[in-house]
């Protein structure tokens, strides 16, 4: 009688991938193994990685956060630049707008290297107002754009003559009325010849407050006002003085000196540059780097050289 229990079936098996050629069973098998370790190996290494990049992502930073971070920023800079100054040689407030004027697009240096001259042949506005244009640009040839400029400081001389009885105006905004003048030249007269509370934006200190996060705005103006907003008034002209040297002397626009940075703790764009603290220091400049400022009469805290005269380099 057949019994009741059916037959147990094989199981399927799929065949064995064929080694390779003259590869014996063993050495097929071994082959195998290796390549999932390096599998799973590559798999861990990947997931590692993701762990790792979403550990050091940094936490998106509260307007709260970055306010204070900024104000430390400023008293660590306090202590680094105590000896801030404007970079511009002047003795009166007409002075100073005339270099400042002078000082587009070109170093304080050289601005400061021509003014003796300048002033030496037209000491006030009403002077200036009547100086032959052809013997000005020849005396400020070395700032560049010679023949604009002449006509900038021929027409504000003109205007503070007529307008302003031969002074300076110390308000904003009669000095953005005069040619060639813009906030920029306002505020750093006001804040130094007048004692007025400004922020100075030029394109070190443009370029610093976006590295350091305090606003991604390009246009000066409304870096002005996001700079305003962070800080007390009573700080604006010398944060301007700091943040301008520290540009100059340490965080450069091409190759900025990381590793020798004392705000660096505080930098959110840490490792753009030199980042090696030897490397770095070679990178610093005017007295950070043991050589002369821009101005040829610096105030008298300054711990760094004058200056050279124009033709003494």
């Amino acid at each position: 009688m057949p019994s009741s229990s059916s037959p147990t079936p094989e199981k399927s098996s799929k065949p064995d991938k064929p080694g390779k050629p003259g590869e014996s069973g063993k050495a097929a098998t071994a082959r195998k193994a290796t390549t999932e370790r390096k599998a799973t190996t590559a798999r861990k290494a990947t997931t590692a990685g993701k762990a790792a990049t979403a550990r050091k992502a940094p936490k998106a930073e509260s307007h709260l956060a970055m306010v204070r971070r900024a104000r430390r920023i400023n008293r660590e800079l306090a202590e680094v630049y105590p000896y801030a100054h404007p970079e511009l040689d002047f003795r009166n407030p007409f002075e100073l707008l005339v270099a400042t004027v002078l000082s587009a697009q070109t170093t304080d240096l050289r601005v400061n290297q021509t003014t003796p001259a300048l002033f030496a042949a037209y000491p006030t506005p009403e002077d200036m107002a009547a100086a032959v244009p052809e013997e000005m640009e020849e005396i400020i040839r070395p700032t560049g754009f010679f023949r604009a400029k002449t006509k900038s400081l021929l027409g504000l001389s003109a205007a503070l003559r007529d307008e302003f009885g031969g002074e300076v105006p110390g308000r904003l905004e009669d000095l953005v009325k005069l040619p060639g003048v813009g906030r920029k030249t306002a505020n750093v007269v006001l804040g130094n010849a007048f004692g007025v509370p400004g922020i100075t934006v030029d394109t070190h200190f443009g370029r610093l407050v976006r590295r350091w996060k305090w606003t991604d705005e390009e246009d000066p103006v409304k870096v002005e006002a996001v700079v305003a907003g962070i800080f007390p008034k009573s700080e604006w002209t010398m944060l301007s003085h700091r943040v301008v040297f520290h540009g100059r002397r340490i965080c450069h626009a091409r190759k900025p000196a990381c590793g020798a940075c004392p705000i660096a703790p505080l930098c959110p764009s840490y490792g753009e540059g030199e980042t090696d603290p030897e490397k770095a220091r070679k990178l610093l400049k005017y007295e950070m780097g043991g050589y002369p400022g821009q101005r040829l009469s610096p105030p008298a805290d300054y711990p760094g050289k004058p200056a050279p005269a124009l033709g003494a380099e």
